[in-house]
Formats: structure tokens, sequence, C-alpha cells
């Protein structure tokens, strides 16, 4: 009986060739756009991890400004703002300072320390967006974060401050968290100038 035909075993299996497209061909274009979209895809995922970090660092510097008990007045947000957010970078920018040769152009991390404190120092002036921290519902909501999800925090009520005129408050996010909208009159929260809010 002749023995069954079981193939040469030394023949290698067959590998795909990876296709060549000419560079002026519709599927050329066609790959070129796939890669163009996805390095725009990526750079766009990156940017939106950075904008996560940003906002998760400065939710999270009110949130460690939370008094144990109880809430601050509207003059503590404005020290709290003034004294320490604002000056947060000064004394890495008088290192860059003094460690610049004489005659030597400033660095770009002094530059770009610079460029910080200008424009938080102009949005503190037209109105600075916070987290209401005299408001006692927003802060017992917001000690159960858990210094992580932004998303948490955008269920606080929000307000602008102004260094130009202190006793001013402008309730810019009313809050939807449950908590935060029974606590007003007739369950509902609209945004405006509050006037008295440290007294509220």
């Amino acid at each position: 009986m002749a023995p069954a035909n079981i193939g040469n075993p030394t023949s290698a299996p067959k590998t795909k060739k990876e296709k060549v497209y000419h560079p002026s061909s519709r599927k050329a274009g066609q790959l070129a756009r796939n890669a163009l979209r996805k390095g725009k895809l990526g750079n766009l995922a990156s940017k939106r991890g950075k904008k996560h970090d940003t906002m998760v660092d400065v939710y999270g510097f009110f949130f460690h400004a939370m008094p144990d008990e109880g809430i601050l007045s509207l003059e503590d947000l404005h020290h709290i703002v003034r004294e320490i957010w604002l000056t947060r970078h000064d004394a890495a920018i008088e290192q860059e300072r003094e460690e610049r040769r004489k005659g030597r152009p400033k660095s770009t991390k002094e530059l770009k320390l610079e460029e910080i404190k200008l424009r938080e120092a102009e949005e503190y002036r037209t109105g600075m967006e916070i987290p209401d921290l005299t408001h006692p519902p927003t802060v017992e909501i917001f000690r159960r974060w858990d210094q992580k999800e932004v998303a948490f925090v955008q269920l606080l009520r929000f307000i602008r401050i102004f260094s130009t005129d202190p006793l001013a408050v402008v309730v810019s996010r009313p809050g939807k968290h449950l908590s935060i909208i029974s606590s007003t009159p007739g369950g509902e929260q609209m945004e405006g100038i509050v006037e008295g809010q440290a007294n509220s």
C-alpha cells in the first residue's frame, strides 16, 4: 500500500507581499489621509489629556484650600487667589532670573511662567471662575471629590470674582448636583450677580 501523500515538509509557507502603491494613485492618497487623520486624533487626545491634567491641578488647588469644617468667606477666597494662587510661580521665576547670566535672554521656562502669571492676573481682573467655596452645599459635595474626575467637579456651583471689585460675585454656573439645586428656594438655580455672598 502506497504511503499517503503528506506534502513536502520542508516547504515554507508563502508570505503575503505588501502592496506598493504609486504615489499619485487614489489608494496612496487614501492611505496618506488615513495616516494624517490618525496623527491629528492622536494629537487631539494628547491635548485633551494635558487639558484634563491642568483642570485637575486647578480644582485640586481649591480642593485643598477648603477648611476642614465650614466654608470660606468671600474675603478668604480673594486672599487665597491673590496671595497664594497668583504667586505660586514667583519662586521659580526668581530662581530663573538668578541663574541667568548678565546680558543673556530669558529662558523658555521663565518666559512661560511669566506668561502664565500675566494671563491669570488678567483673568482675575476680568472675572476668575472658581468653585463657590462660600456656598455650604457646594463645599459639602466638593469634599467628596476623588481629585481625579473632572466631570464630578462640573456638578458644583461656580462663581466669578474680580480683583477690581472684591464685593462683586457672579454665579457663572449654578450647579447640577441635586443637593445644590434643592438648596435654592423653589428648587432652581439662576445665573446672575449675587450680592452679600460672604454673609449668606
